[in-house]
């Protein structure tokens, strides 16, 4: 009993002394992914958003982030506090709401992963509130790996190699998974593009923790023509958003999926470097719930439609194909302006 008083004691105590003002704005910087684009959102000079950042260091008594290229890149453990600061400020945000009675029970709730959440969904969000002004929306995490709670989620879009088949919920395909090299222009014209693959080895290769970090790498070497295929190494980043920023910020070659990427394919900010494609049966889906309220419904309807029309859009405005080589590697057409494959092209690259 003893032992167990002194544990609580402790936990108030650290709840007590923990830097909060520091760890809200750790985690502004690790989502938004700089301290300057954190310093715009909070309202702060770059130089205070830098001190709360060593405030904290100072206070775990270790660096969060790795300091030692142009752009400072978050640690592995860095990119867990991250994550369950994130988790835990949207949590205490839904509570909040709850508790001044300001959430909106006809709000369509979207759950999305945050790579499809940063990179698609957010910068087109705006089209779906100018064609449905009358819809509500309130968009939360889903996390890769983890449940989502469909008593309180109205969609979801996740990434998986098996959509959940259950009573009530209906799975459709969103965007395949398919992944291809790529890097910041800088760092492309430092490459010996002739000599491939083993020009990008050359260069580091950066890794996805969620995306069986040595196997799409070294399923990539191989289709390349590399054998045996030496040991993959290199950084790990815990998710799409973080692995996509160090490849924008020059560390090093990343395998990035094509349907997060598309724009900055179209914008030139990164470089696809070989048309040699890997998909490890892992790919986008729309999840929606059933429900027996019309209003609810009704929304849900107009988002999808919504999701689909988009994706056709971008279709049109920049399709390229994959195909089979003589080799049965999957190519897609270089280089860049690509952001969606059709479903029915998606099984040549599983």
């Amino acid at each position: 009993m003893h032992t167990l008083v002194l544990l609580k004691s402790l936990v108030v105590s650290a709840m007590v002394h923990l830097p909060l003002r520091a760890l809200k704005v750790f985690e502004a910087v690790a989502r938004r992914g700089s301290f300057k684009d954190a310093a715009e959102e909070l309202s702060v000079s770059q130089s205070a958003v830098s001190h709360q950042i060593k405030h904290l260091e100072e206070w775990l008594d270790r660096p969060l982030f790795d300091r030692t290229g142009h752009h400072p890149l978050l640690l592995a453990h860095g990119e867990m506090l991250a994550r369950a600061l994130q988790r835990s400020l949207q949590e205490i945000g839904s509570a909040c709401e709850l508790a001044r009675g300001n959430a909106s029970p006809g709000a369509l709730v979207i759950a999305s992963i945050p790579s499809v959440a940063i990179c698609w969904l957010i910068p087109r969000l705006s089209d779906f509130r100018a064609r449905h002004p009358d819809i509500a929306t309130r968009m939360v995490y889903a996390l890769h790996g983890q449940d989502i709670d469909f008593k309180q989620v109205d969609l979801a879009f996740v990434y998986t190699n098996s959509p959940p088949a259950l009573p009530g919920l209906q799975a459709r395909f969103f965007q395949p998974g398919t992944s291809v090299p790529v890097c910041s222009p800088a760092l492309r014209d430092t490459l010996d593009l002739s000599a491939m693959p083993e020009a990008i080895l050359k260069a580091g290769l950066l890794h996805d923790a969620n995306a069986n970090v040595d196997g799409g790498w070294i399923d990539w070497l191989g289709q390349a023509g590399l054998d045996p295929v030496p040991p993959v190494t290199g950084p790990v980043f815990e998710d799409v958003n973080l692995l996509r920023a160090a490849a924008l910020a020059g560390q090093g070659v990343a395998l990035c999926p094509l349907a997060m990427i598309g724009t900055d394919l179209v914008a030139k900010r990164l470089i696809q470097l070989s048309n040699i494609a890997v998909n490890r049966n892992f790919n986008y889906y729309l999840i929606t719930r059933a429900t027996n309220n019309p209003e609810t419904a009704t929304a849900m309807e107009h988002f999808v439609a919504w999701v689909f029309d988009m994706l056709d859009a971008d279709a049109a405005l920049a399709y390229t194909p994959t195909k089979t080589s003589p080799s049965g590697r999957t190519m897609i057409d270089a280089p860049t302006e690509i952001t969606h494959l059709e479903k029915s092209e998606t099984s040549k690259a599983l």
